[in-house]
């Protein structure tokens, strides 16, 4: 598949996962495309957590299931962190960084034939939630943690939801034009 192929394939699967492992080297590429995301300033705000030990996907799934949807089954995660770090006078711009390696890491997975869903407010909603997965975690408190990503073969096909016209959204030159 070519980049944009699986751009076009990308969705958000939010399904059961078959319990085939996620070889550690494969996870290891997804964390590598998002460590490439572009960063504001180079500040580079963003780090991550790889999960591969089964008791701790469960556990952090099980924390953010409370909230909602948990990535329930997947053997496999990822832990988002951002440390709020200024880049120039008072601008910040770690919620960018971490979303360009959320979505690299996105992309990553589908071109690998994994399937993932962007987990994000579920975690941030709760600072009871950040915390409990942050002393599961050791992780630092200089570091804010902002999403989760289960990775796993899909137990069925998924299917990217219908968008709207290019018209309706993408114009040339001009609004509306």
């Amino acid at each position: 598949m070519n980049t944009l192929e699986v751009i076009k394939k990308r969705y958000s699967y939010r399904g059961s996962y078959k319990s085939t492992p996620v070889p550690r080297e494969d996870l290891k590429k997804i964390l590598e495309a998002g460590l490439a995301a572009p960063s504001g300033c180079n500040k580079q705000t963003t780090s991550l957590i790889g999960l591969d030990d089964p008791q701790l996907v469960k556990s952090v799934s099980n924390i953010v299931k409370k909230n909602g949807f948990g990535g329930d089954g997947a053997p496999a995660g990822i832990c988002v962190l951002t440390q709020k770090i200024p880049a120039w006078e008072d601008n910040y711009y770690y919620i960018q960084d971490y979303s360009a390696a959320i979505e690299n890491m996105l992309l990553a997975i589908t071109a690998l034939g994994y399937a993932s869903c962007w987990i994000e407010g579920q975690v941030t909603c709760s600072a009871e939630t950040q915390n409990e997965i942050a002393k599961l975690l050791n992780i630092p408190a200089d570091y804010i943690v902002v999403g989760f990503l289960p990775v796993g073969v899909p137990e069925s096909e998924g299917k990217r939801p219908e968008y709207k016209k290019f018209e309706q959204r993408a114009w040339f030159n001009g609004f509306g034009l």
